[in-house]
């Protein structure tokens, strides 16, 4: 009996060209500034990527195969835990689609083949808006959020 699955969907408007989006997205040096975290590939189908924590440590946090790349309309991989890379069983897939829409772009990022209530599937729905708005951010202002900022509490003063 197969498990649930479930799909994330998420929607923001970015005043960057699509080739700037694309970039931040691909090439490492890029992530590292919005996201803390590099993604490595040569970025052609069938590829490997990792995405590579951007410290002295270097590690690997996921990695997944490239399924269909469009440079600067479209990027799909599949998503795993590194652990978890040789069971296809155990991968998602992203879709980054990219859209001009009047002077901005569209980015619309969709996490889907998750397995329902799982630690990846909620560990995605807490970071993916982090890392989009970092991304709007950073293309935005040349300043990226702290990915890795804790929380404050509700109520607390700032």
């Amino acid at each position: 009996m197969s498990k649930e699955k479930t799909t994330f969907v998420y929607v923001t408007f970015i005043r960057a060209t699509p080739e700037k989006i694309f970039e931040a997205i691909t090439r490492p040096e890029v992530a590292a500034r919005y996201w803390g975290h590099e993604n490595v590939s040569d970025w052609k189908v069938g590829s490997r990527w990792e995405h590579i924590r951007a410290d002295a440590e270097r590690e690997v946090k996921l990695a997944g195969d490239v399924v269909e790349i469009d440079p600067p309309k479209k990027l799909v991989i599949s998503w795993a835990n590194q652990s978890d890379y040789d069971n296809r069983d155990k991968h998602s897939r992203v879709t980054f689609d990219l859209v001009p829409y009047e002077d901005m772009v569209r980015l619309t990022v969709t996490h889907d083949e998750l397995e329902a209530g799982s630690g990846m599937a909620i560990g995605i729905s807490k970071g993916w808006p982090l890392v989009l708005s970092s991304l709007k951010s950073y293309l935005e202002t040349d300043e990226a959020i702290d990915v890795f900022a804790e929380p404050c509490a509700t109520g607390a003063a700032a």
